[in-house]
């Protein structure tokens, strides 16, 4: 998706083109236009378009990204539709904070913790196109750190109210000199939460910048101190969901279920230009999380240390006419992971909640594995261009069941996965493009243990290849922008979580699926006159995801479409910017109905969502501006799923608990002071 249209809504509008999307550096190339993928961008205006509150919002204007979330505490992203059946959380995509993996050992991925203010940009490559970020069955997402925000001083508050209880309040001070810049804020975000037992309140430093500046060099500092209390209401069921959506999961609510934890990201980058033909990049990082959760059925307490590095030399050479760039790296990771579980004697303690009883369990994992990694870019004439990469990946873990008295390492087989592709630019304004590219995805540890505990050797990585055709123009004058893909991808070797227990899944290799779509983005940039400017984009996604073969427990779901993903979605929206300060915005969404288990005997009924902001932004004083919105959201108050619960199933007589009401609608206004020194 291209990056929509920044908003001038203090200096005097001017005729703007659309200007040409710049992507990480850590790509073989960093024009959009030159990359022979789909990726989906969000800038910083883009982040903040909604209530600076929830990423879910903003996440899904990207066509083919699909990201379902329940109060903040629970959320699950998929790429055409990879990751969709995971039954909670995101897994199959790798992300990334700077060069800071936030994808665990156990393939876990968690974006939501990072506050929106204090993020500079968001990448999104579609499908495993990446060599580079370990070839990922549904992509990577990269996520770019605020280094700085205007060059010399500058410090800015704000204030966040809503429905519900919501406010969030927030400080921030940043610094740019030559040698050096900072950027350091402080965020405290709740809400009370409109269902039973959903109150949330997190809270969050954030620190970045960059050190030693020099022509050559440059040392790239980040680090994010989060803590989260998080009440969960759990799913409900149809019934409940049609006649009282606030409620929460009876056991939930007796138990006062929550999550709360601490975690700490910190990472060093060093960029060395050692000649003019070649470049280094190494990176650093620790990550830690210390998680309590107490459930109906136990309290889980859970530790991870992972550390790591990265060091990816980049570069250029000439062979006779023939143009070349390239990469090639090695990256290293390694986590310790502690899971212990206890009884919760909530019934036992008159209504107050949880209550810690013995210890059930305790497990160890330390979780390993390196992608070496390497991308050519070869320019054969101003027209052509073939692009190649390739991904090694070895994996291994060690397991220590301490309740079972089992010990176990286990080692993957190392993974091959090549990508080639092939782009023809008949301008500078137009590509088109062909790629072919494998992709995998390892099990979760649980999905590799037997009911008893034990390691099943017979589990394998899910892997597939996509073929992928698109196209990206700009037209008008560079006030159009234009992007289609097309692709088609077969998944081999399907995982499939068994729920064994209130808490515990089993995996098993049962099938294929088959995914296949076509994708288009439209940005605009109107300039109506000399007042008015109208900034306006399309993001539609049509998809075909089914199970092409899967026999699963004697049923055959061959046919059948895939659980837990909307093969169909449209976003679309608008802004009305003025020359004296005032702006107005309106988006849509139009989210398809969603097969809730692989029987397709359940279907989420399809939504339509529409949000309204307007804000007005002046200067009080020299260096001293204010911005001032207000917005609704869920205009229509449609009553939608805002999260399924894939596959889930009743207990005795009662109906399974598919579905996470969405918020019916809610208000927020915004006030901000920035001032630059």
């Amino acid at each position: 998706m291209a990056q929509k249209i920044e908003s001038k809504i203090v200096d005097s509008v001017k005729t703007e083109k659309l200007k040409e999307v710049v992507i990480s550096p850590l790509h073989i190339d960093n024009n959009l236009l030159n990359t022979p993928a789909s990726i989906g961008i969000l800038s910083k205006k883009d982040l903040l378009q909604n209530n600076t509150t929830d990423i879910t919002t903003v996440i899904n204007t990207i066509p083919g990204v699909f990201m379902q979330s329940s109060n903040f505490t629970t959320s699950r992203i998929s790429i055409r539709g990879i990751g969709a059946r995971t039954p909670y959380g995101t897994n199959k995509i790798r992300a990334f904070y700077g060069s800071i993996p936030l994808t665990s050992g156990n393939s876990e991925t968690v974006i939501d913790d990072i506050d929106l203010e204090n993020l500079n940009q968001i990448e999104i490559i579609k499908g495993p196109l990446s060599s580079v970020y370990g070839a990922g069955l549904g992509g990577a997402i990269l996520i770019s750190p605020q280094l700085s925000k205007n060059n010399g001083q500058s410090a800015g508050i704000s204030t966040v109210f809503g429905s519900y209880g919501l406010l969030k309040n927030s400080i921030n001070y940043s610094l740019d000199e030559k040698s050096g810049s900072l950027n350091i804020s402080y965020h405290n975000l709740k809400t009370d939460g409109w269902r039973e037992n959903s109150a949330y309140n997190r809270e969050g430093i954030t620190l970045a910048g960059e050190l030693f500046r020099k022509e050559n060099s440059k040392l790239t500092y980040f680090s994010n101190y989060t803590y989260l209390e998080a009440f969960i209401p759990s799913s409900i069921s149809k019934e409940v969901f049609d006649t009282n959506p606030k409620a929460g999961a009876p056991t939930w609510v007796a138990s006062k279920g929550y999550k709360e934890y601490k975690s700490v990201l910190s990472g060093l980058a060093y960029d060395f230009r050692i000649n003019e033909n070649l470049n280094n990049s190494t990176s650093v990082f620790v990550n830690y999380k210390d998680s309590n959760e107490p459930r109906p059925f136990d309290i889980l307490r859970q530790y991870t240390f992972a550390t790591g590095a990265r060091t990816q030399f980049s570069g250029n050479f000439e062979i006779g006419k023939s143009k070349n760039q390239f990469i090639a790296g090695v990256e290293y990771f390694a986590d310790t992971y502690n899971g212990n579980t206890f009884q919760n004697l909530y019934q036992q303690n008159n209504g107050l909640g949880s209550l810690q009883g013995n210890q059930l369990t305790e497990t160890d994992q330390k979780r390993h594995f390196y992608n070496i990694f390497s991308q050519l870019r070869t320019q054969l004439s101003e027209q052509f261009e073939i692009q190649a990469g390739l991904n090694y990946n070895k994996t291994k873990f060690d397991l220590n069941n301490y309740t079972e008295n089992i010990n176990e390492k286990y080692s993957y087989d190392g993974i091959f996965s090549p990508q080639i592709s092939f782009l023809f630019k008949p301008n500078s304004l137009k590509t088109f493009y062909f790629s072919v590219s494998r992709g995998f995805s390892l099990p979760a540890t649980e999905e590799t243990l037997t009911s008893e505990g034990t390691i099943n050797p017979d589990i394998k990585p899910e892997n597939g290849y996509n073929f992928e055709l698109g196209g990206k123009f700009y037209f008008f004058d560079k006030n159009l922008y234009a992007e289609i893909s097309l692709y088609r991808m077969e998944i081999k070797d399907l995982l499939v979580a068994k729920r064994v227990g209130d808490d515990q899944y089993v995996g098993a290799n049962a099938g294929k699926t088959f995914h296949e779509g076509i994708e288009i983005t439209l940005n605009h940039n109107w300039q109506m006159n000399r007042f008015f400017t109208l900034n306006s984009y399309f993001g539609g996604s049509l998809g075909n995801y089914e199970f092409k073969e899967f026999v699963d427990n004697g049923n055959d779901f061959s046919g059948n479409k895939l659980t837990g993903v909307a093969p169909n979605k449209i976003n679309l929206g608008l802004t009305l910017n003025t020359n004296f300060g005032v702006y107005f915005g309106a988006d849509y969404q139009f989210v398809d109905e969603i097969p809730m288990n692989d029987a397709n005997t359940a279907f989420s009924d399809s939504y339509n969502i529409i949000n309204l902001k307007t804000g007005y932004q002046f200067e009080i004083l020299q260096g001293l501006t204010t911005h001032l919105d207000a917005g609704i959201n869920n205009v229509t108050n449609e009553k939608y799923a805002s999260m399924i619960l894939t596959n889930a199933t009743g207990v005795g007589n009662a109906q399974p608990r598919f579905y996470y009401p969405g918020l019916p609608i809610n208000y927020y206004g915004i006030i901000s002071l920035n001032y630059v020194f």
